[in-house]
């Protein structure tokens, strides 16, 4: 789901995209959602989009 999120903000600006893209994480997923992703993160992030790896430091953690 974030790949797909990030394909609609590639269409703005690189900063614009990646601010919304975090806001809309932050704004919309619960935290197992944001766990999931900062898992693939760790890992590596393979297979996640360019901006979706540049929006992570915006993008709040949750707790474990």
């Amino acid at each position: 789901m974030a790949n797909q999120i990030a394909k609609f903000m590639e269409s703005k600006p690189h900063a614009e995209g990646r601010e919304g893209l975090a806001s809309h994480i932050n704004d919309f997923w619960e935290p197992r959602m944001r766990r999931q992703l900062f898992e693939m993160l760790d890992a590596g992030g393979a297979g996640l989009r360019p901006l979706v790896i540049d929006a992570a430091p915006l993008i709040r953690r949750p707790a474990t």
